[in-house]
């Protein structure tokens, strides 16, 4: 068989599904998942076989309305991210249904070149009466080659998407190994993992008022791995928060990512975090570089 590959942006509002999708796509996780908006920061690039094709598959950041700087890189990753694509396609919570995000969404892509295809999540969630409306409406708004209802916690319809993804795809040489699923280093990994339980586990408590640094990543002669991890938030009571009643909040945060690296890595970790307070690190030049997004003024 002729070997295909190609780029597809998944693009859409926050907490689409969008990390989830890809995952399912993919066959194991390489995003991380939150049931918080805006979860995925930087461009992910999840990597799927169907067949002779290979699909390579950039989980964006969520498009909302920017705010501060991080915000401003975030929403301009997630449409660069479509810039090169051969395909796009938007991701939308069909439980949530239309609305103003999505309709300006619409309006950017188009404009766009690419093809594109629209991608209807949560179906299980969703009203089913609903579902045809929802898909009438948008397919009036952009020339969509293809519609799909998935629900990419489940897995139902991923299947099907992921056959029509492969066939889209141009012929040419796979970019990546066979058994690579990601082009996500290890230390961006590592930060992801633990950034992912500060989510899971703070809630509501630090919003977005953090980030992780991977400062070392240590190879050990054993076999093992030492990682070594900044988190940094803005304020001293954010500080206290993360380390939790005599640092037991630190320590459960720490062996949930760590185990999950271990068996993501296929190796024993040592992670070691520390919590710093650095108020203005929203605007350190060096760490937009880290987490793979770039500067904007």
């Amino acid at each position: 068989m002729t070997e295909k590959c190609g780029l597809v942006a998944v693009v859409g509002a926050p907490n689409a599904g969008k990390s989830t999708l890809v995952n399912a796509l993919v066959g194991q996780k390489v995003a991380i998942v939150s049931p918080k908006a805006q979860t995925t920061r930087t461009r992910l690039m999840g990597i799927a076989i169907e067949g002779a094709a290979q699909i390579l598959l950039l989980d964006t950041p969520g498009i909302f309305e920017p705010r501060r700087r991080l915000d401003r890189a975030m929403v301009a990753a997630a449409w660069g991210g479509a810039q090169d694509a051969d395909m796009v396609a938007l991701v939308v919570d069909a439980e949530r249904g239309f609305s103003d995000r999505i309709e300006e969404m619409l309006d950017r892509l188009k404009e766009r070149r690419e093809p594109k295809i629209l991608v209807l999540n949560k179906v299980d969630l969703a009203k089913k009466d609903a579902l045809l409306g929802l898909a009438a409406r948008l397919n009036d708004r952009v020339a969509f080659e293809d519609t799909f209802m998935v629900s990419a916690a489940t897995g139902d319809g991923v299947g099907d998407l992921k056959a029509a993804l492969a066939a889209r795809m141009p012929e040419g040489p796979w970019h990546f190994p066979e058994d690579q699923v990601s082009d996500a280093t290890d230390r961006m990994l590592a930060a992801e993992v633990t950034r992912e339980q500060l989510y899971h586990q703070l809630h509501a408590e630090l919003p977005y008022a953090s980030a992780v640094e991977t400062e070392k990543y240590e190879e050990r002669r054993d076999g093992s791995v030492a990682i070594h991890q900044q988190i940094l938030v803005g304020r001293p009571t954010q500080k206290a928060i993360v380390l939790g009643n005599k640092g037991a909040r630190i320590k459960e945060i720490g062996r949930a990512a760590r185990e999950e690296l271990s068996a993501l890595l296929g190796r024993k970790v040592h992670l070691f975090l520390h919590v710093k307070v650095r108020p203005e690190w929203e605007e350190d030049r060096g760490l937009y570089r880290d987490i793979g997004l770039d500067w904007v003024e």
